[in-house]
């Protein structure tokens, strides 16, 4: 049993930056998505990663953007993973030079085998409550949707907080867990306690399933 990572997103402040590093973030989220709440531009997403240490990955949030956009985002943050977050077709995907995450909103319609099977560059899938939104709506969706054998790396997302993050890794035993509203106090204002008990509950789970 390997630990499983942490990504925190939705960053918008120097502040909550520290505070996702000490609690024990692996990795950050910078959204470039204008309709966001969490929304950064792209300099903005730069001097905040900056402030990163090493061994703690940026990355950087698209949802339905054009090509040249997240090239030209790549290349300023050469060091960022990039996750793919919106209506982006395999071939689409294909073009990406660079690691990516491909989310996937869950639901009973989904086909998750098959949608792993059309996005197989990915380095791992982000699974996500389908909801209007695309991320960030704190929902919850049902996790006995996720098959056994999904061929790629799991990364578990929607409405993860530190009351249910424990439960989440002991039934899924995702290779990460990612969140955003669960440790906020307000849209894109984390709260240091929050992601402090968050990344804690992490830990817990991976003492139980390595017991």
């Amino acid at each position: 049993m390997t630990r499983t990572r942490i990504k925190i997103c939705g960053l918008t402040r120097e502040a909550d930056v520290d505070a996702a590093v000490a609690a024990g973030a692996d990795a950050l989220g910078f959204v470039l998505y204008a309709a966001s709440p969490r929304h950064v531009p792209l300099a903005r997403a730069t001097a905040l990663a900056r402030r990163l240490p090493p061994f703690v990955t940026p990355v950087l949030l698209f949802v339905n953007a054009a090509l040249d956009e997240v090239q030209r985002a790549a290349a300023a943050l050469p060091q960022a993973l990039l996750q793919i977050h919106g209506d982006e077709p395999p071939e689409w995907c294909a073009a990406l030079t660079r690691p990516y995450l491909r989310a996937a909103r869950v639901s009973p319609q989904l086909d998750l085998l098959d949608f792993a099977r059309r996005f197989h560059g990915a380095q791992a899938l982000l699974l996500d409550a389908h909801v209007e939104a695309y991320g960030g709506g704190g929902k919850v969706f049902d996790w006995s949707l996720i098959p056994p054998s999904v061929p790629l790396p799991v990364v578990l997302s929607g409405g993860l907080n530190p009351a249910n993050v424990t439960d989440g890794v002991l039934r899924v035993r995702p290779w990460a867990v990612d969140v955003s509203s669960g440790v906020e106090t307000g849209k894109g204002v984390k709260s240091a306690e929050l992601m402090r008990r968050f990344c804690i509950a992490v830990r817990e789970a991976d003492d139980r399933l390595g017991a």
